[in-house]
């Protein structure tokens, strides 16, 4: 089961190079494959939280010497988000992505993409993950470019560059950490890791680990390369790699930041906090001061990594619950607001603020679609952002860490102001191009993937506490790496 969540994506790419020249049968092909890849994720996710973790030894070659995949709680929660995100911005593709990107290779490079992440997910071991990494970073630069504008070309080469930088560091944290103990195994690795002496080789790896996974994260000060580029393609892309490649970064320094590079909590961990207080201000600063709704939603993945960060940095298992919980709520808030911003598009043929406006006459039920996940990153109650950052705050406050909470709290204003931007220039206010101004045909591929969305958001957050008690099973796990380390070596001492 564990194979498939990899090779079905990686099949179904395949099979639409075979198709390259049939673009509407590739739209139902895709449709059809990622609610395969979706079913999978569920089935692998109901059997990770019956039996526990799953380890798969490819080729049957013994730990720690072959290929291991591993699925925990953490990776099959991460592994239904990505199956979920990639039926609805497939059916969604539908309505939005024209013939030409079709034919030039959009839908291979759509599941050669979600091949890299389902691998991430499931990669054992470092160097794995990096080979994954790297399938993610090729499919994801054609994305960017697909079309071959000007604007995206551009966008694509500021997109390229970082992540190959990054890229390089974590080969290089690998050649280190393998010169140290002599294994690439997570499991093994975090076994032997214990007895490295001094432990301050281990701290230079931790930080070019997460330097690299912090490029790839859009961390405080490494952020840059994103709202360059994330509001230059199609908006499917866009919330395809919101909802997705950046939370890829965030799992792999959950992971190893958890499971391998715990020797020096007290500099690493409350370095990470340090950048989790900085993601936060930086990215919402940002996002108040766009004219431009892609560009200001993309400063909002920044400010939300901060979040995310945070959750880790605390490092207690009930904040790495609730920074899991987080990662939950924001991945479907924030594609789906930009579901919306496409959807604003079709009608509107823009995305400036000065430019839109009486979408709340004409549209109201588009306004509310804005609406709910707009202030569910806000941190409104009853929505899932309001849960996610109590969680996070109540934990911040166990722990007696006051500066962050505070800054969390004043984050989540200023997200609260610039959501209030959007919906005052985009909704409420008069259209400047007049009341009768022609407004766009929107195919029922773009609505209902959105509200479908929307209403999945929503529910996160109506059904909170079910959801971050799993959460708290993935968060056990995470804190205790002998549980992992376990099931992904099984009988070996």
């Amino acid at each position: 089961m564990i194979a498939f969540t990899i090779v079905a994506p990686l099949t179904f790419a395949v099979l639409m190079l075979v198709l390259s020249n049939r673009p509407q049968t590739q739209r139902w092909v895709a449709l059809l494959a990622s609610s395969v890849v979706f079913v999978i994720a569920i089935l692998i996710f109901r059997r990770s939280l019956t039996m526990g973790i799953q380890t798969m030894q490819v080729g049957n070659w013994q730990a720690p010497f072959g290929i291991t995949l591993v699925v925990d709680t953490f990776s099959a929660i991460m592994l239904v988000i990505s199956g979920t995100l990639a039926v609805i911005l497939a059916a969604y593709s539908i309505g939005q992505i024209d013939t030409q990107r079709i034919k030039a290779g959009f839908y291979p490079l759509f599941f050669f993409l979600l091949t890299g992440v389902n691998g991430a997910f499931c990669a054992g071991d470092l160097f794995n993950l990096y080979v994954w990494f790297e399938v993610m970073l090729m499919a994801s630069f054609v994305l960017v470019a697909l079309g071959g504008e000007r604007i995206q070309i551009e966008g694509a080469v500021k997109y390229l560059i970082p992540n190959l930088l990054a890229s390089t560091l974590f080969l290089c944290a690998i050649g280190l950490l393998y010169n140290l103990v002599g294994t690439l195994n997570m499991a093994e690795m975090a076994s032997r890791l214990i007895y490295v002496q001094p432990y301050g080789q281990v701290t230079v790896v931790a930080i070019l680990l997460l330097i690299a996974f912090g490029i790839k994260s859009a961390i405080f000060p490494l952020f840059f390369w994103l709202p360059a580029s994330y509001h230059t393609p199609p908006v499917t892309i866009t919330a395809l790699f919101a909802g997705l490649l950046t939370k890829v970064g965030v799992y792999a320094l959950y992971r190893v930041f958890t499971l391998l590079l715990t020797q020096d909590v007290i500099y690493t961990h409350t370095l990470i906090l340090i950048l989790a207080g900085f993601t936060m201000v930086s990215g919402v600063f940002g996002a108040t001061a766009q004219t431009d709704m892609r560009r200001l939603l993309s400063f909002h993945i920044i400010s939300q990594i901060g979040y995310l960060l945070m959750g880790l940095g605390l490092f207690k298992q009930e904040a790495l619950a609730a920074g899991i919980y987080f990662m939950v709520h924001v991945i479907l808030a924030k594609t789906a607001l930009f579901m919306v911003a496409g959807i604003v598009f079709e009608l509107k043929r823009s995305y400036s603020l000065k430019k839109l406006g009486g979408l709340y006459a004409t549209k109201p039920y588009l306004s509310l679609m804005f609406l709910l996940p707009a202030l569910s990153l806000a941190g409104l109650p009853p929505l899932s952002g309001f849960f996610a950052k109590l969680l996070l705050i109540v934990a911040g406050f166990a722990l007696q860490q006051y500066l962050i909470v505070a800054v969390g709290l004043f984050v989540s204003f200023f997200t609260l102001y610039s959501m209030t931007k959007v919906w005052n220039e985009a909704f409420w206010k008069n259209d400047p191009e007049g009341a009768d101004a022609n407004q766009g045909h929107v195919s029922i591929w773009l609505w209902a993937p959105t509200l479908g969305l929307v209403m999945l958001s929503t529910a996160a957050g109506i059904l909170a506490a079910p959801l971050y008690d799993i959460c708290q099973i993935a968060a056990t796990q995470l804190s205790d790496p002998s549980i992992y380390i376990s099931g992904a070596l099984g009988n070996i001492p």
